[in-house]
Protein backbone atom coordinates (compact mmCIF):
# COMPACT_ATOMS: atom_id res chain seq x y z
CA UNK A 1 0.00 0.00 0.00
CA UNK A 2 3.02 2.50 1.16
CA UNK A 3 4.94 1.37 -2.05
CA UNK A 4 1.38 2.34 -4.76
CA UNK A 5 0.98 5.58 -2.77
CA UNK A 6 4.25 6.11 -3.23
CA UNK A 7 4.46 5.63 -6.57
CA UNK A 8 1.12 7.22 -7.01
CA UNK A 9 2.68 10.44 -6.15
CA UNK A 10 5.57 9.99 -8.68
CA UNK A 11 8.25 9.45 -5.74
CA UNK A 12 11.27 7.27 -6.21
CA UNK A 13 11.80 5.93 -2.68
CA UNK A 14 9.28 4.30 -0.09
CA UNK A 15 9.96 4.29 2.97
CA UNK A 16 9.79 0.03 4.33
CA UNK A 17 8.24 -1.74 6.92
CA UNK A 18 9.82 -3.96 9.30
CA UNK A 19 10.02 -6.77 6.79
CA UNK A 20 12.32 -5.14 4.87
CA UNK A 21 14.37 -4.09 7.48
CA UNK A 22 14.84 -7.08 8.59
CA UNK A 23 15.73 -8.56 5.11
CA UNK A 24 18.22 -5.82 4.89
CA UNK A 25 19.68 -6.89 8.68
CA UNK A 26 20.19 -10.38 6.81
CA UNK A 27 21.29 -9.55 3.98
CA UNK A 28 24.30 -7.10 5.60
CA UNK A 29 25.03 -10.25 8.24
CA UNK A 30 25.38 -12.57 5.06
CA UNK A 31 28.24 -10.32 3.37
CA UNK A 32 30.20 -9.84 6.49
CA UNK A 33 29.59 -13.55 7.69
CA UNK A 34 31.01 -14.60 4.61
CA UNK A 35 33.72 -12.07 4.61
CA UNK A 36 35.17 -13.79 7.65
CA UNK A 37 34.06 -16.93 6.86
CA UNK A 38 37.06 -16.89 4.11
CA UNK A 39 39.75 -15.03 6.12
CA UNK A 40 39.15 -17.87 8.77
CA UNK A 41 39.64 -21.09 6.54
CA UNK A 42 42.06 -19.19 4.27
CA UNK A 43 44.04 -18.78 7.67
CA UNK A 44 43.63 -22.32 8.52
CA UNK A 45 44.36 -23.33 5.28
CA UNK A 46 47.65 -21.53 4.56
CA UNK A 47 49.03 -23.11 7.92
CA UNK A 48 48.30 -26.05 7.63
CA UNK A 49 48.09 -26.86 3.79
CA UNK A 50 49.21 -24.62 1.72
CA UNK A 51 52.77 -24.66 2.77
CA UNK A 52 52.62 -28.74 1.53
CA UNK A 53 50.18 -28.68 -1.73
CA UNK A 54 51.26 -24.79 -3.31
CA UNK A 55 54.02 -23.86 -1.74
CA UNK A 56 56.76 -26.51 -1.68
CA UNK A 57 59.21 -25.72 0.93
CA UNK A 58 62.33 -26.27 -1.47
CA UNK A 59 61.64 -23.52 -3.86
CA UNK A 60 62.34 -20.31 -1.98
CA UNK A 61 60.43 -18.35 -4.62
CA UNK A 62 57.57 -20.02 -3.12
CA UNK A 63 58.11 -19.55 0.23
CA UNK A 64 58.06 -15.58 -0.48
CA UNK A 65 54.46 -16.02 -2.54
CA UNK A 66 53.52 -17.65 0.56
CA UNK A 67 54.08 -15.28 3.40
CA UNK A 68 53.21 -12.42 0.60
CA UNK A 69 49.86 -13.83 -0.23
CA UNK A 70 48.82 -14.82 3.91
CA UNK A 71 49.67 -11.68 5.06
CA UNK A 72 50.13 -8.68 2.80
CA UNK A 73 47.82 -8.94 -0.35
CA UNK A 74 44.68 -9.25 2.13
CA UNK A 75 45.44 -6.05 3.38
CA UNK A 76 46.74 -4.05 0.17
CA UNK A 77 44.21 -4.78 -1.53
CA UNK A 78 41.14 -3.83 0.35
CA UNK A 79 42.34 0.01 0.55
CA UNK A 80 41.84 -0.72 -3.43
CA UNK A 81 38.24 -2.39 -2.96
CA UNK A 82 37.63 0.42 -0.51
CA UNK A 83 38.59 3.52 -3.00
CA UNK A 84 36.67 1.60 -6.27
CA UNK A 85 33.64 0.52 -4.65
CA UNK A 86 32.93 2.86 -1.83
CA UNK A 87 33.00 5.71 -5.04
CA UNK A 88 30.31 3.31 -6.93
CA UNK A 89 28.17 3.21 -3.84
CA UNK A 90 27.52 6.61 -3.88
CA UNK A 91 27.24 7.11 -7.34
CA UNK A 92 25.39 4.09 -8.52
CA UNK A 93 23.95 3.03 -5.87
CA UNK A 94 25.03 0.62 -2.30
CA UNK A 95 22.78 -2.25 -3.64
CA UNK A 96 24.06 -2.51 -6.69
CA UNK A 97 28.28 -2.85 -5.42
CA UNK A 98 27.10 -5.21 -2.45
CA UNK A 99 25.88 -7.69 -5.29
CA UNK A 100 29.11 -7.24 -7.03
CA UNK A 101 31.36 -7.20 -4.22
CA UNK A 102 29.59 -10.54 -2.69
CA UNK A 103 29.87 -12.48 -5.92
CA UNK A 104 34.05 -11.54 -6.27
CA UNK A 105 34.48 -12.59 -2.56
CA UNK A 106 32.14 -15.81 -3.34
CA UNK A 107 33.92 -16.37 -7.07
CA UNK A 108 37.21 -16.24 -5.90
CA UNK A 109 36.76 -18.40 -2.52
CA UNK A 110 34.69 -21.09 -4.60
CA UNK A 111 38.03 -21.31 -7.56
CA UNK A 112 40.46 -21.89 -4.64
CA UNK A 113 38.86 -24.96 -3.57
CA UNK A 114 39.14 -26.24 -7.29
CA UNK A 115 42.80 -24.92 -8.15
CA UNK A 116 45.43 -27.57 -9.20
CA UNK A 117 48.37 -27.85 -6.68
CA UNK A 118 51.65 -26.88 -7.87
CA UNK A 119 52.48 -30.69 -8.32
CA UNK A 120 50.20 -30.08 -11.37
CA UNK A 121 50.54 -26.96 -12.65
CA UNK A 122 53.50 -25.73 -11.01
CA UNK A 123 54.57 -22.04 -10.21
CA UNK A 124 51.39 -21.10 -11.53
CA UNK A 125 49.28 -22.45 -9.13
CA UNK A 126 50.75 -20.31 -5.79
CA UNK A 127 50.24 -17.45 -8.91
CA UNK A 128 46.96 -18.02 -9.02
CA UNK A 129 46.39 -18.03 -5.31
CA UNK A 130 47.85 -14.95 -4.31
CA UNK A 131 45.56 -13.49 -7.13
CA UNK A 132 42.75 -14.89 -5.90
CA UNK A 133 43.91 -13.72 -2.77
CA UNK A 134 43.88 -10.21 -4.08
CA UNK A 135 40.24 -10.65 -5.10
CA UNK A 136 39.03 -11.68 -2.10
CA UNK A 137 40.42 -8.60 -0.21
CA UNK A 138 39.11 -6.00 -2.99
CA UNK A 139 35.83 -7.53 -2.56
CA UNK A 140 35.84 -7.39 1.50
CA UNK A 141 36.89 -3.59 0.70
CA UNK A 142 34.17 -2.60 -0.83
CA UNK A 143 31.97 -5.34 0.88
CA UNK A 144 32.01 -3.51 4.19
CA UNK A 145 30.81 0.51 3.58
CA UNK A 146 28.17 -1.06 1.53
CA UNK A 147 26.85 -3.99 4.33
CA UNK A 148 26.31 -1.00 7.22
CA UNK A 149 24.65 1.22 4.64
CA UNK A 150 22.55 -1.07 3.31
CA UNK A 151 20.78 -2.37 7.23
CA UNK A 152 21.54 1.01 8.53
CA UNK A 153 19.56 2.90 5.79
CA UNK A 154 16.87 0.52 5.71
CA UNK A 155 16.64 0.91 9.30
CA UNK A 156 15.13 3.54 11.36
CA UNK A 157 17.82 6.53 11.93
CA UNK A 158 16.95 6.50 15.82
CA UNK A 159 18.06 2.92 16.04
CA UNK A 160 20.52 3.01 13.69
CA UNK A 161 23.00 1.59 16.33
CA UNK A 162 21.08 -2.20 16.43
CA UNK A 163 20.61 -2.07 12.64
CA UNK A 164 23.47 -1.21 11.68
CA UNK A 165 25.60 -3.85 14.16
CA UNK A 166 24.50 -6.46 11.28
CA UNK A 167 27.54 -6.12 9.73
CA UNK A 168 29.51 -6.43 12.64
CA UNK A 169 28.30 -9.45 13.75
CA UNK A 170 29.60 -10.96 10.28
CA UNK A 171 33.05 -11.47 12.63
CA UNK A 172 32.15 -13.75 14.97
CA UNK A 173 29.46 -15.69 13.00
CA UNK A 174 32.06 -16.19 10.53
CA UNK A 175 34.49 -17.11 12.33
CA UNK A 176 32.65 -20.11 14.06
CA UNK A 177 31.07 -21.20 11.02
CA UNK A 178 34.61 -21.80 9.55
CA UNK A 179 35.62 -23.61 12.79
CA UNK A 180 32.44 -25.54 12.90
CA UNK A 181 32.93 -26.27 9.29
CA UNK A 182 37.02 -27.56 9.75
CA UNK A 183 36.33 -29.23 12.90
CA UNK A 184 33.71 -31.46 11.47
CA UNK A 185 35.90 -32.47 8.32
CA UNK A 186 38.76 -32.57 10.64
CA UNK A 187 36.51 -35.11 12.61
CA UNK A 188 35.16 -36.99 9.93
CA UNK A 189 38.18 -37.60 7.48
CA UNK A 190 41.82 -38.85 8.09
CA UNK A 191 44.97 -36.22 7.56
CA UNK A 192 45.37 -37.65 4.37
CA UNK A 193 42.10 -37.50 3.34
CA UNK A 194 41.59 -33.24 4.34
CA UNK A 195 44.89 -32.48 2.93
CA UNK A 196 43.52 -34.47 -0.37
CA UNK A 197 40.59 -32.96 -0.48
CA UNK A 198 38.85 -32.33 2.51
CA UNK A 199 40.16 -28.64 3.19
CA UNK A 200 38.94 -27.92 -0.56
CA UNK A 201 34.89 -28.61 1.01
CA UNK A 202 35.47 -25.89 3.60
CA UNK A 203 35.95 -23.06 0.65
CA UNK A 204 33.37 -24.59 -1.72
CA UNK A 205 30.73 -24.51 0.94
CA UNK A 206 30.60 -21.12 0.93
CA UNK A 207 29.11 -20.86 -2.35
CA UNK A 208 26.11 -21.78 -0.14
CA UNK A 209 26.66 -18.30 1.61
CA UNK A 210 26.90 -16.70 -1.25
CA UNK A 211 23.86 -17.84 -2.75
CA UNK A 212 21.72 -17.42 0.34
CA UNK A 213 22.96 -13.80 0.18
CA UNK A 214 22.30 -12.97 -3.45
CA UNK A 215 18.73 -14.27 -2.98
CA UNK A 216 18.21 -11.63 -0.03
CA UNK A 217 20.05 -8.96 -1.80
CA UNK A 218 18.91 -9.31 -4.96
CA UNK A 219 15.06 -9.51 -3.52
CA UNK A 220 15.50 -6.09 -2.15
CA UNK A 221 15.40 -2.60 -3.43
CA UNK A 222 18.27 -0.12 -3.23
CA UNK A 223 18.55 1.68 0.32
CA UNK A 224 15.54 4.31 0.73
CA UNK A 225 18.52 7.11 1.52
CA UNK A 226 19.96 6.65 -1.96
CA UNK A 227 16.82 6.52 -4.17
CA UNK A 228 15.99 10.05 -2.20
CA UNK A 229 19.54 10.63 -3.81
CA UNK A 230 19.04 9.75 -7.15
CA UNK A 231 15.53 11.57 -7.19
CA UNK A 232 16.58 14.89 -6.07
CA UNK A 233 19.66 14.24 -8.41
CA UNK A 234 21.91 14.89 -5.32
CA UNK A 235 24.56 12.12 -6.01
CA UNK A 236 28.36 13.40 -5.98
CA UNK A 237 29.99 13.28 -9.10
CA UNK A 238 33.51 12.98 -7.77
CA UNK A 239 32.77 11.32 -4.20
CA UNK A 240 36.55 10.92 -2.92
CA UNK A 241 37.64 13.84 -4.19
CA UNK A 242 35.00 15.63 -2.06
CA UNK A 243 35.06 13.51 0.97
CA UNK A 244 38.86 14.75 0.86
CA UNK A 245 37.84 18.12 0.38
CA UNK A 246 35.17 18.56 3.01
CA UNK A 247 35.21 15.44 5.16
CA UNK A 248 38.36 14.91 6.78
CA UNK A 249 37.75 15.89 10.48
CA UNK A 250 34.78 13.13 10.04
CA UNK A 251 37.73 10.51 8.11
CA UNK A 252 40.19 11.20 10.32
CA UNK A 253 37.58 10.48 13.10
CA UNK A 254 35.98 7.60 11.76
CA UNK A 255 39.58 5.81 10.95
CA UNK A 256 40.58 6.56 13.95
CA UNK A 257 37.78 5.28 16.40
CA UNK A 258 38.48 1.80 14.70
CA UNK A 259 42.04 1.20 15.92
CA UNK A 260 41.62 0.30 19.55
CA UNK A 261 38.24 -2.13 18.74
CA UNK A 262 40.83 -3.71 15.75
CA UNK A 263 43.76 -4.25 18.12
CA UNK A 264 41.53 -5.37 20.77
CA UNK A 265 40.36 -8.46 18.86
CA UNK A 266 43.84 -9.58 17.38
CA UNK A 267 44.86 -9.48 21.08
CA UNK A 268 41.58 -11.54 22.06
CA UNK A 269 41.76 -13.93 19.29
CA UNK A 270 45.21 -14.15 17.73
CA UNK A 271 48.09 -13.09 19.58
CA UNK A 272 46.13 -15.32 22.71
CA UNK A 273 46.70 -18.54 20.54
CA UNK A 274 50.58 -17.69 20.48
CA UNK A 275 51.16 -16.63 23.57
CA UNK A 276 49.12 -19.09 25.94
CA UNK A 277 50.26 -21.91 23.92
CA UNK A 278 54.11 -21.08 23.67
CA UNK A 279 54.50 -18.89 26.50
CA UNK A 280 52.08 -20.04 28.95
CA UNK A 281 51.72 -23.99 28.13
CA UNK A 282 47.91 -24.35 27.68
CA UNK A 283 46.98 -26.99 25.41
CA UNK A 284 45.68 -25.30 21.75
CA UNK A 285 41.95 -26.57 22.43
CA UNK A 286 41.56 -24.43 25.60
CA UNK A 287 42.39 -21.25 24.10
CA UNK A 288 40.33 -22.11 21.05
CA UNK A 289 37.32 -23.02 23.32
CA UNK A 290 37.91 -19.88 24.95
CA UNK A 291 37.77 -17.79 21.80
CA UNK A 292 35.42 -19.86 20.37
CA UNK A 293 33.20 -19.08 23.56
CA UNK A 294 33.70 -15.43 23.39
CA UNK A 295 32.70 -15.32 19.65
CA UNK A 296 30.08 -17.28 20.45
CA UNK A 297 28.46 -14.60 22.64
CA UNK A 298 29.26 -11.51 20.99
CA UNK A 299 26.89 -12.95 18.31
CA UNK A 300 24.25 -11.38 21.44
CA UNK A 301 26.64 -8.46 22.99
CA UNK A 302 26.99 -6.44 19.67
CA UNK A 303 23.96 -6.05 18.48
CA UNK A 304 22.81 -5.59 22.14
CA UNK A 305 25.90 -2.94 22.69
CA UNK A 306 24.69 -1.42 19.32
CA UNK A 307 20.70 -1.09 20.91
CA UNK A 308 21.86 0.59 24.03
CA UNK A 309 23.94 3.12 22.14
CA UNK A 310 20.61 4.34 20.58
CA UNK A 311 19.63 5.04 24.08
CA UNK A 312 22.61 6.63 25.40
CA UNK A 313 25.14 8.94 23.96
CA UNK A 314 26.85 5.92 21.07
CA UNK A 315 30.22 8.05 21.49
CA UNK A 316 30.08 7.48 25.53
CA UNK A 317 29.31 4.28 25.44
CA UNK A 318 31.91 3.45 22.78
CA UNK A 319 34.51 5.63 25.13
CA UNK A 320 33.95 3.69 27.94
CA UNK A 321 34.59 0.63 26.40
CA UNK A 322 37.98 1.80 24.89
CA UNK A 323 39.25 2.38 28.16
CA UNK A 324 37.84 -1.02 29.68
CA UNK A 325 39.74 -2.85 26.86
CA UNK A 326 43.15 -0.18 28.07
CA UNK A 327 42.70 -1.62 31.50
CA UNK A 328 41.67 -5.16 30.54
CA UNK A 329 44.83 -5.63 29.23
CA UNK A 330 46.43 -5.32 32.29
CA UNK A 331 44.72 -7.50 34.35
CA UNK A 332 43.87 -9.97 31.23
CA UNK A 333 47.82 -10.99 31.37
CA UNK A 334 47.72 -11.03 35.24
CA UNK A 335 45.27 -13.24 35.20
CA UNK A 336 46.88 -15.42 32.76
CA UNK A 337 49.67 -15.46 34.97
CA UNK A 338 47.76 -18.29 37.41
CA UNK A 339 48.00 -20.72 33.80
CA UNK A 340 43.96 -21.71 34.93
CA UNK A 341 41.98 -22.44 31.82
CA UNK A 342 38.58 -21.00 33.54
CA UNK A 343 40.35 -17.77 33.89
CA UNK A 344 41.76 -18.32 30.54
CA UNK A 345 37.88 -18.57 29.05
CA UNK A 346 36.65 -15.46 31.85
CA UNK A 347 39.61 -13.24 30.67
CA UNK A 348 39.19 -13.88 27.29
CA UNK A 349 35.30 -13.11 27.37
CA UNK A 350 35.71 -10.15 29.35
CA UNK A 351 38.34 -8.91 26.27
CA UNK A 352 35.71 -9.50 23.83
CA UNK A 353 32.67 -8.09 25.42
CA UNK A 354 34.93 -4.92 25.53
CA UNK A 355 35.72 -5.32 21.69
CA UNK A 356 31.52 -6.08 21.48
CA UNK A 357 31.16 -2.68 23.13
CA UNK A 358 33.15 -0.96 21.17
CA UNK A 359 32.58 -2.61 17.77
CA UNK A 360 28.76 -3.18 17.84
CA UNK A 361 27.85 0.98 17.90
CA UNK A 362 31.05 1.54 15.54
CA UNK A 363 29.59 1.30 11.99
CA UNK A 364 26.79 3.42 13.18
CA UNK A 365 29.54 6.14 14.74
CA UNK A 366 31.40 5.56 11.57
CA UNK A 367 28.49 5.95 9.00
CA UNK A 368 27.43 9.25 10.98
CA UNK A 369 30.00 10.94 10.66
CA UNK A 370 29.63 11.45 6.77
CA UNK A 371 26.35 13.42 5.16
CA UNK A 372 24.20 11.25 3.29
CA UNK A 373 25.50 11.51 -0.37
CA UNK A 374 29.01 10.68 0.74
CA UNK A 375 28.44 8.01 3.56
CA UNK A 376 29.71 4.98 0.96
CA UNK A 377 32.90 6.72 -0.04
CA UNK A 378 33.79 7.86 3.57
CA UNK A 379 32.81 4.96 5.85
CA UNK A 380 34.85 2.76 3.08
CA UNK A 381 37.95 4.54 3.11
CA UNK A 382 37.55 4.63 6.23
CA UNK A 383 37.41 1.23 7.31
CA UNK A 384 39.99 0.19 4.68
CA UNK A 385 42.24 2.81 5.62
CA UNK A 386 42.34 1.87 9.28
CA UNK A 387 42.84 -1.92 9.16
CA UNK A 388 46.00 -1.56 7.80
CA UNK A 389 47.36 0.93 10.44
CA UNK A 390 45.07 -1.20 13.12
CA UNK A 391 44.27 -4.93 12.36
CA UNK A 392 47.21 -6.00 10.02
CA UNK A 393 50.20 -5.26 12.08
CA UNK A 394 48.95 -5.36 15.63
CA UNK A 395 49.26 -9.55 15.68
CA UNK A 396 53.17 -8.77 14.19
CA UNK A 397 53.58 -5.67 16.58
CA UNK A 398 52.33 -8.20 19.78
CA UNK A 399 55.09 -10.55 18.73
CA UNK A 400 58.23 -8.50 18.18
CA UNK A 401 57.11 -6.43 21.89
CA UNK A 402 56.99 -10.01 23.34
CA UNK A 403 60.14 -11.06 21.69
CA UNK A 404 62.58 -7.76 22.32
CA UNK A 405 61.47 -7.17 25.67
CA UNK A 406 60.35 -10.77 27.19
CA UNK A 407 57.59 -9.18 28.85
CA UNK A 408 53.54 -8.76 28.25
CA UNK A 409 53.74 -5.06 29.65
CA UNK A 410 54.52 -3.62 26.39
CA UNK A 411 51.91 -5.77 24.67
CA UNK A 412 49.59 -4.26 27.36
CA UNK A 413 50.48 -0.80 27.04
CA UNK A 414 50.39 -1.26 22.92
CA UNK A 415 47.17 -2.00 23.40
CA UNK A 416 46.76 1.73 25.88
CA UNK A 417 47.89 3.74 23.01
CA UNK A 418 45.37 2.05 20.16
CA UNK A 419 42.65 2.28 22.37
CA UNK A 420 43.85 6.14 23.11
CA UNK A 421 43.26 7.01 19.79
CA UNK A 422 40.13 5.26 19.22
CA UNK A 423 39.40 7.78 22.35
CA UNK A 424 40.58 10.74 20.04
CA UNK A 425 38.89 9.51 17.46
CA UNK A 426 35.34 9.71 19.22
CA UNK A 427 36.59 13.40 20.32
CA UNK A 428 36.80 14.71 16.93
CA UNK A 429 33.84 12.86 15.79
CA UNK A 430 30.28 14.08 16.19
CA UNK A 431 26.92 12.47 17.78
CA UNK A 432 24.23 11.22 15.12
CA UNK A 433 22.73 13.90 13.00
CA UNK A 434 18.77 12.19 12.19
CA UNK A 435 17.38 15.42 10.53
CA UNK A 436 20.06 14.39 7.78
CA UNK A 437 18.02 11.06 6.83
CA UNK A 438 14.83 12.20 8.02
CA UNK A 439 15.35 15.13 5.25
CA UNK A 440 15.92 12.64 2.54
CA UNK A 441 13.43 9.87 3.83
CA UNK A 442 10.35 12.91 3.70
CA UNK A 443 11.61 13.77 0.86
CA UNK A 444 11.35 10.37 -0.73
CA UNK A 445 7.88 9.60 0.71
CA UNK A 446 4.43 9.85 -0.56
CA UNK A 447 1.28 10.42 1.77
CA UNK A 448 0.79 7.29 3.30
CA UNK A 449 4.85 6.33 2.85
CA UNK A 450 5.36 9.55 5.57
CA UNK A 451 2.63 8.17 7.86
CA UNK A 452 4.23 4.43 8.03
CA UNK A 453 7.69 6.27 8.66
CA UNK A 454 6.40 7.85 11.35
CA UNK A 455 4.75 5.22 13.33
CA UNK A 456 7.68 2.46 12.55
CA UNK A 457 9.71 5.13 13.96
CA UNK A 458 7.29 5.82 16.64
CA UNK A 459 7.80 1.92 17.54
Amino acid sequence: MAEQSAMASGTAAPFVGRKGMYKAFAASLTGTALEFYDFAVYSAAAAIVFPLIFFPAQDPLTGTLLAFSTYAVGYISRPVGGIIFGRLGDEIGRKKILVITLMLIGVATFLIGLLPTYGSIGIAAPAILVFLRFAQGVGVGGEWGGAVLLSSEFGDPNRRGFWASAAQIGPPAGNLMANGALAVLTLALTEEQFLDFGWRIAFLISALLVAFGLWIRLKLEDTPIFQSMEARGDKPKAPIREVLATQRRPLIAAMLSRIGPDVTYALCTVFTLTYGIQQLGFDRGQVLVAVLIGSALQLFTMPLAGAISDRINRRLVYAIAAVAAAVWAYLFFIVLEGRSPVMLIVGTVLGLLCHSFMYGPQAAFVVEQFTPRLRSTGSSLAYTFAGIIGGAIAPFMFTLLLSTFHSWVPVAIYLSVACLLTLVGLALGRDSNVAEDEEYLRGSAGPSTSMELTETMAR
